[in-house]
């Protein structure tokens, strides 16, 4: 199976840091989309697409994409929802989300060799709204001078064993996307209303 892969130099890092099954050619276009659009292959992650301006995605295959805060009905029907967020790609398991395409995941999952889990088709799907809520209320804890980043950020690790701290996983996400994610949340829930001061930095971002 040749999979073409339209990605960024992060998430090209985090998909070869997986065990990935010797039968499957993995092509990596960089940010090249006449490349990725032109390439024959069998497969087809264009996981740069912006999830809010999609007229240039490619549509003569069926396609993954990172589309963590749009759900399966604000994207065109060949798009496949992955979870694709700088820090998820190298875990053990990724979130996908389809509402018609199921046996197609399972067979690139099958010959990629990777664990998956089909998750509900809702706005963040499931880790990524856990963080965003964890890195919303860090903001305010600093907002309200409880503590600095960096104590925060440890805090968080020794607590719970995560990988990174809030503001380490903000860094490393991008903090416009976690605004984003919560802004859209806010409108279904009021918990997730962003703080002010992760709002005022994601516009100054």
């Amino acid at each position: 199976m040749k999979i073409i892969i339209r990605c960024t130099n992060n998430q090209q890092a985090e998909i070869l840091s997986k065990e990935t099954l010797p039968q499957v050619s993995l092509i990596f276009t960089g940010n090249d989309i006449n490349m990725f659009n032109t390439t024959d292959g069998d497969v087809f992650f264009d996981l740069i697409a912006d999830e809010h301006n999609l007229d240039n995605i490619k549509k003569d295959s069926l396609v993954f994409i990172n589309a963590v805060i749009n759900t399966c009905n604000e994207i065109p029907e060949n798009c496949i929802r992955i979870n694709s967020w700088n820090g998820f790609l190298q875990r053990e398991i990724v979130e996908i989300a389809t509402n018609k395409h199921q046996s197609f995941v399972q067979k690139t999952m099958d010959a990629l060799g990777w664990k998956f889990q089909f998750v509900a088709d809702e706005v963040g799907m499931i880790a990524p709204r856990i963080i965003a809520m964890i890195v919303n209320e860090a903001y305010f804890a600093l907002e309200d001078k409880v503590s600095t980043p960096t104590e925060i950020d440890t805090a968080m690790k020794l607590g719970t064993n995560y990988p990174y701290g809030p503001f380490e996983w903000s860094e490393k996400i991008g903090l416009k996307n976690i605004y984003l994610l919560l802004q859209k949340l806010s409108k279904q829930d009021s918990r997730y209303t962003p703080c002010n001061l992760l709002a005022t930095k994601a516009n100054n971002s």
